[in-house]
């Protein structure tokens, strides 16, 4: 099992509302900011491909999967 660690994050008003929203939702928030955090921080992963996020899923199997979206970053 993964090992967590905690850290405090400071969050604008806005941010918070759309949090309750994507709760609502059945998303807690720390999956939210994890899943955020992957997708913004993809560059900073050293020694292997950018995480995967699971935010994009298509049954269709010409239209490719998640890891092309990361292509532009890592150059």
């Amino acid at each position: 099992m993964a090992r967590y660690v905690s850290t405090t994050v400071r969050l604008d008003e806005e941010d918070v509302r759309a949090l309750k929203r994507a709760r609502a939702d059945g998303l807690s928030a720390s999956d939210l900011i994890r899943k955020g955090l992957r997708v913004v921080a993809a560059r900073y992963y050293s020694g292997r491909r950018p995480p995967s996020t699971l935010l994009f899923e298509s049954t269709h199997s010409k239209l490719g999967d998640e890891s092309e979206l990361f292509r532009e970053i890592e150059r």
